[in-house]
């Protein structure tokens, strides 16, 4: 089952209407057109370039919710009006994303309000985050599995289809990943996410006793009884020895000097 939810932004449009600001299904988010409405005290100003400033500023904070950043934006939409002030708004537009360059696309249309100037609508794509919770700050690095150990050790396999509720669940997760690694014998985790929302976390411990420890750690425990209460829709877990293991690492080849 894929992960879904909806992100308001508390305009008084989504309520009247029937609307999100954004969509979040599985990795994919979709944000809704946007305009340059502040949406705290529901006032826009008159000129082209604040709008679009204020759009950015709005979307930047349903991207955030939905642990995302512009880097993550695959493709932009624009709607103006006029086509006269699409230029000037150029520099704000490629202060957001003159490094990410998505797919984008310029319409003149009329919008729902004369006083609006500029909507900006975004697609973006989460990239895969570890223990299928919030992305990570180091999510630019190299993926890097863990290493084939010499057996026997120990593996517990933990695979989850979580809720639409996830407030909270990303503190834990970076909470319990500082726990484990002070367990004597933990030897690593790897995690996976699929496109359709199944997240799978393998630990491997060194013996039995360091998985034992582990399991009966008062925090962990807290954190599964939160889990079934709060994050997960569905869970297993599956603990096995492991007797054999292997492993192989491609060899970098060495980059030759380029040609000007």
């Amino acid at each position: 089952m894929t992960e879904r939810h909806a992100i308001l932004s508390g305009s008084t449009f989504e309520e009247q209407i029937g609307y999100a600001r954004a969509v979040v299904d599985g990795d994919r988010v979709h944000i809704s057109g946007t305009t340059g409405f502040d949406y705290a005290t529901m006032t826009i100003s008159d000129d082209v370039v604040d709008q679009a400033e204020q759009c950015l500023r709005n979307i930047e904070a349903a991207l955030a919710e939905a642990k995302c950043t512009f880097a993550d934006v695959v493709r932009v939409r624009y709607l103006l009006p006029d086509r006269a002030d699409f230029e000037p708004c150029w520099p704000v537009l490629r202060r957001c994303f003159g490094d990410v360059r998505p797919a984008a696309t310029m319409l003149v249309c009329g919008l729902a309000d004369p006083r609006m100037k500029i909507e900006i609508e975004v697609d973006a794509r989460r990239r895969l985050p570890p223990h299928g919770g919030a992305v990570s700050s180091h999510s630019e690095a190299p993926a890097v599995p863990v290493e084939a150990y010499e057996p026997p050790y120990y593996m517990a396999v933990f695979t989850t289809v979580r809720t639409q509720d996830q407030s909270g669940y990303s503190e834990t997760d970076a909470r319990l990943e500082d726990l484990v690694k002070g367990i004597p014998g933990y030897l690593g985790t790897d995690h996976a996410q699929t496109p359709g929302g199944l997240g799978i976390t393998v630990s491997y411990f060194r013996d039995a006793d360091a998985l034992t420890q582990w399991r009966t750690d008062v925090e962990h425990r807290a954190a599964q009884q939160r889990g079934r209460a709060e994050w997960y829709q569905s869970y297993t877990l599956h603990v096995a020895k492991v007797e054999r293991s292997s492993g192989f690492t491609r060899a970098q080849v060495p980059q030759g000097p380029t040609a000007d």
